[in-house]
């Protein structure tokens, strides 16, 4: 089972990630005079990486371990906790509301101004909408009869 996580990991992943001890044996390397070529082609890393983690590296294993990409706050055009909190309490008093009547409302009595495509992204980040295949009926052709022999009807 690990092999096979493993395997699909390896066809998502866009580069190889270096380990931790990758890492510190490569930055040690250099710091005992090797030439940053030659150390690049010892642990198979570029010349950036190599720089990265050299200036990161304060002689703790800490130092060199990946940190979160998440920001620390939102984006400026996101919305407020506000209008999360209105749009929430709309549709748990009116269960059955549509998409253009939550707008309405929004916009007439709470002075909601974002556009209706982005309300659409906020209920589906809620949960209110799912995201997956569109049903289709099961119908299928039946395959017409060919006739056994050329000129039959």
């Amino acid at each position: 089972m690990k092999n096979i996580i493993t395997e699909i990991n390896k066809k998502t992943q866009r580069y190889i990630q270096h380990t931790l001890e990758t890492r510190i044996a490569a930055v040690k390397t250099y710091r005992n005079n090797n030439s940053i070529s030659f150390v690049c082609r010892r642990y198979k890393i570029s010349k950036a990486s190599l720089m990265r983690w050299n200036k990161k590296y304060d002689g703790t294993r800490e130092s060199l371990v990946d940190k979160s990409h998440k920001p620390k706050s939102k984006h400026p055009n996101s919305h407020t906790d506000q209008e999360l909190t209105y749009i929430r309490n709309l549709i748990k008093r009116n269960p059955n509301i549509s998409m253009i009547e939550l707008y309405a409302k929004l916009k007439f009595n709470k002075g909601y101004t974002r556009h209706p495509c982005s309300l659409f992204r906020v209920l589906r980040k809620l949960g209110f909408y799912k995201v997956g295949k569109i049903k289709t009926s099961s119908y299928k052709p039946k395959p017409y009869n060919t006739p056994k022999k050329i000129g039959e009807k």
